[in-house]
């Protein structure tokens, strides 16, 4: 599981612990922005005395996605045949990663624990952002054709084929917008994608990186790939006029 952080002292030995007790067989990457409170620092002590926890340290604070390409690449290095996501502030909880990875036993090739499907949940959310989601996610669906109810989730499982099918390093996108991103190039590739519900908790430690700026930006850069994807479209359906 690739576990990226910034500032979360206050967040990483729980999660890691709580991860490593529901999932043993499960090892641990904390890809670490340089954070000014000694996060990584502190997962060195950890990965010091457990094998199956490593840190992987960046010079800067580059955004979500740039840690998780970068974590999924050193991964990819070392021959993992499943690499995950999830966020190091409790908000995924790692008891209920059983259910991403029975999905994937049952033949996905993304699996994406959500908030908006049947069953699933989010706790302690103001509705402002629950509108903000649910919002984002029906916008994703409509310009893109992402026939994905929770395209912004960061609970996931990759098979490693498919990262490759994606081609993880021509992945620019650094934001949150990161998560469809990955969504979108998967189904463009025609992999199966599924959904399981989870239940989302809403942090209590530490300071949410999601504003009300990141959100914008995210959709800005989807409202581009819409309007590529439907010029697409449209040069597909004409090309097929003149030959029919």
């Amino acid at each position: 599981m690739v576990v990226p952080t910034y500032n979360e002292a206050d967040n990483i030995e729980w999660i890691i612990k709580r991860l490593r007790s529901a999932q043993p067989e499960i090892d641990v990457m904390v890809v670490d922005d340089n954070s000014p409170d000694g996060t990584g620092k502190l997962v060195e002590t950890l990965a010091a005395d457990d094998p199956q926890i490593q840190v992987v340290h960046r010079t800067e604070k580059a955004g979500l996605g740039a840690a998780y390409r970068n974590g999924f690449r050193v991964a990819l290095d070392q021959g993992y045949d499943v690499i995950g996501e999830m966020d190091a502030d409790g908000s995924h909880q790692p008891e209920q990663l059983h259910l991403l990875l029975d999905a994937l036993g049952a033949g996905a090739d993304l699996v994406i624990g959500s908030r908006w499907v049947p069953g699933g949940s989010i706790v302690n959310w103001p509705r402002s952002r629950e509108f903000l989601s649910r919002g984002g996610n029906i916008y994703v669906r409509i310009l893109l054709g992402l026939k994905v109810k929770d395209a912004t989730a960061g609970f996931r499982l990759f098979r490693r084929q498919t990262l490759e099918a994606i081609d993880i390093d021509t992945v620019t996108s650094t934001g949150y917008v990161f998560q469809t991103d990955m969504a979108y190039r998967t189904a463009q590739q025609g992999l199966r994608i599924t959904e399981v519900p989870i239940e989302f908790v809403e942090r209590e430690r530490g300071d949410s990186k999601m504003s009300k700026n990141v959100a914008t930006e995210s959709l800005k850069l989807i409202t581009r790939w819409g309007i590529s994807e439907r010029r697409a479209q449209l040069r597909r359906r004409l090309v097929g006029h003149r030959h029919a």
